[in-house]
């Protein structure tokens, strides 16, 4: 599809929600993921994001809600995490949690036992097993043929996603766009029009749900195809474009409207 890029855009007045990805979207991705931070500034931008839409953000990540928390602490958001096996549908409220399967966990042994040497990070998420290549990028292939032939030995119901930058094994029911769904049923999210900001192949069941609700969908540095129809060129762009639209100086800010 084609899309529109660096719009740093305004949205049209109306009543939103918004889902934000993570990595790659709100912070710049890292060759480990417990190596990025986050900055006071981007805390506070999104509790003013948060504030001005009367509680309707939430993440939407593949990190689990515990990493999340751990990363933006002290603030807590509602979230959905593992790619939507895990939910906090309020920010003070019970997480619905996701455990381990036996036959993953050991997969994740045979794995490491392979690659972890070799600068590659395999990184255990209860039901999702991911596997980071950034510091190794020629291991890549070698990554994505080990979990595709995992496939044939674990029990039906899962699916491999191959990203920028690694590899992900999960669960068929791990999807963005589920996660989304839900939230949209809920207060108070629902009757409001869905956007949703992501980077990754992951993402893309994301954009295709927030486009068939007739909402708007950016992908942040665009990479081939996409069902986005709209683009923002780097982390950086994204979060002028959160202050642009959201920021408590949103009078200040100089941009142009966005329409889908």
């Amino acid at each position: 599809m084609n899309i529109q890029t660096d719009l740093t855009p305004r949205l049209p007045d109306g009543r939103w929600a918004l889902f934000l990805d993570i990595d790659g979207t709100l912070l710049e991705h890292a060759a480990h993921p417990d190596s990025v931070s986050v900055s006071d500034d981007l805390r506070l931008l999104l509790e003013t994001v948060e504030r001005r839409l009367d509680g309707a953000l939430a993440f939407i990540t593949g990190r689990s809600i515990a990493a999340v928390d751990g990363l933006f602490d002290p603030l807590k958001l509602r979230i959905a995490g593992l790619y939507g096996l895990e939910h906090r549908l309020t920010p003070d409220g019970q997480i619905e949690a996701a455990d381990e399967p036996a036959d993953m966990a050991a997969l994740a042994d045979e794995i490491e036992l392979e690659l972890a040497s070799q600068a590659v990070y395999v990184e255990r998420k209860g039901p999702v097993l991911a596997i980071h290549t950034r510091a190794a990028p020629h291991l890549l292939t070698r990554a994505t043929e080990l979990v595709e032939a995992a496939l044939a030995r674990l029990p039906k119901g899962y699916r491999v996603i191959a990203g920028n930058a690694g590899v992900e094994l999960m669960p068929l029911e791990a999807a963005k766009g589920a996660a989304i769904r839900r939230f949209m049923q809920l207060h108070p999210f629902s009757g409001r029009r869905p956007v949703f900001l992501g980077d990754d192949t992951s993402d893309e069941n994301g954009f295709e749900t927030v486009n068939a609700a007739g909402g708007i969908s950016i992908r942040v540095k665009p990479q081939g195809e996409t069902t986005a129809r709209f683009a923002i060129a780097d982390v950086a762009g994204a979060i002028a474009w959160l202050e642009a639209n959201f920021s408590d100086r949103v009078e200040e800010a100089a941009h142009g409207d966005l329409t889908a």
